[in-house]
Parts: structure tokens; C-alpha cells; sequence
């Protein structure tokens, strides 16, 4: 399973894109995932689900971003003392 691929949650049928993933320190994977659909024309709230009740509806249809985060940014340049 990868971010960014269409998920089922095989209990409850909870439908979307696997958005998020967090390793815990006992072992547990869990993803989040956000629906597609929309409630009342708002964006229904993402769910976490442990990996193994997941299963792949389709393999990414969302293309995840770039790896690169920008990194560090640039020291902000300080004007000069003014000089009496």
C-alpha cells in the first residue's frame, strides 16, 4: 500500500485516499484516509484504520507530491548598523 492509493476499509466499507501514514512504536501501522465524497457540500473528515483491515481498491489514482520539501530557507539579510 502506497499514499495516494484508493482504499477500503474492509468493516465498515469507508471508501477513499490513502492520505497519511504513522508507524507507532509497537508495531501498528495506521492510515488515514479521506473520503472523495461530499457531505451537505462539505468535505467529510479523514479516518484512521489499521493496515491489515485495509485492502487496494485501486493503486494510486492520486499521484503523491514531490519527496522535496523545500528545505532549509535562506538566513534573512539585516541592514547595516547606521553610522553616526
Amino acid at each position: 500500500m502506497k499514499l495516494g492509493d484508493k482504499v477500503r476499509d474492509k468493516v465498515t466499507g469507508y471508501e477513499g485516499i490513502a492520505i497519511g501514514k504513522t508507524e507507532w512504536l509497537n508495531g501498528c501501522t495506521r492510515w488515514t484516509v479521506q473520503s472523495q465524497t461530499l457531505h451537505e457540500g462539505k468535505p467529510i473528515d479523514p479516518f484512521c484504520f489499521d493496515e491489515p483491515q485495509l485492502e487496494i481498491v485501486e493503486a494510486e489514482p492520486v499521484k503523491a507530491g514531490p519527496k522535496k520539501t523545500g528545505g532549509p530557507i535562506p538566513a534573512p539579510q539585516r541592514r547595516r548598523d547606521p553610522v553616526r
